[in-house]
């Protein structure tokens, strides 16, 4: 557990999200309004303590996540989970992009029996609109023990805009969440 999350206000909740690699992630959940912390981490494999590099060889069967602290008086946890199904591609195992490995697959890891319940309803109302051509395939998961990051992963974008991932990959993921989530989008991001 990440002891940021332990020493803040109760009213406050999480949300662990894995959806490709955790820099695209956190540069958009960054800017939403009601999130206060956003966390690049490793969730749901059975190394402990793992390392980028260890996660990295596909084995550990960790997934780069984000974890997610927010106010679920001003953003809910179906609208980050809408933002999470428009930001990746939920039908593609084990992938996204150029980026491949079980580490990169789409999961949701769930605090709560009500969280487990949105996710479950929010997977059956995509299915049921047949937005993708292909079934989702997002696994939603109890939430396990997360590590963070090394501290380099950490606010990624905002250091690196320019290198080459961010430009070419992170940069028009979130331009797809600003352009279609305007109204979320934190004052100090606008």
């Amino acid at each position: 557990m990440n002891e940021s999350f332990d020493k803040n206000p109760s009213h406050l909740e999480r949300a662990t999200l894995g959806g490709g690699c955790f820099w695209c992630l956190e540069a958009v959940y960054q800017q939403i309004q009601g999130v206060k912390t956003v966390v690049s981490g490793y969730a749901g494999g059975a190394l402990p303590s793992p390392s980028y590099e260890a996660v990295c060889t596909g084995t550990t069967g960790h997934a780069e996540i984000v974890d997610i602290e927010f106010d679920p008086q001003v953003i809910t946890y179906r609208d980050l989970l809408e933002i999470f199904f428009v930001i990746h591609d939920p039908t593609t195992l084990n992938y996204q992009g150029n980026d491949h490995g079980t580490q990169y697959r789409s999961v949701i890891f769930t605090h709560s029996d009500e969280q487990l319940n949105i996710a479950q309803e929010v997977v059956r109302e995509l299915e049921a609109s047949r937005i993708y051509r292909n079934p989702v395939v997002t696994q939603i998961e109890s939430a396990p023990i997360i590590y963070p990051a090394e501290d380099y992963h950490q606010n990624y974008f905002q250091q690196h805009p320019n290198q080459g991932y961010c430009a070419f990959v992170v940069a028009p993921k979130l331009e797809k969440f600003r352009t279609k989530f305007q109204s979320l989008i934190a004052p100090k991001y606008q």
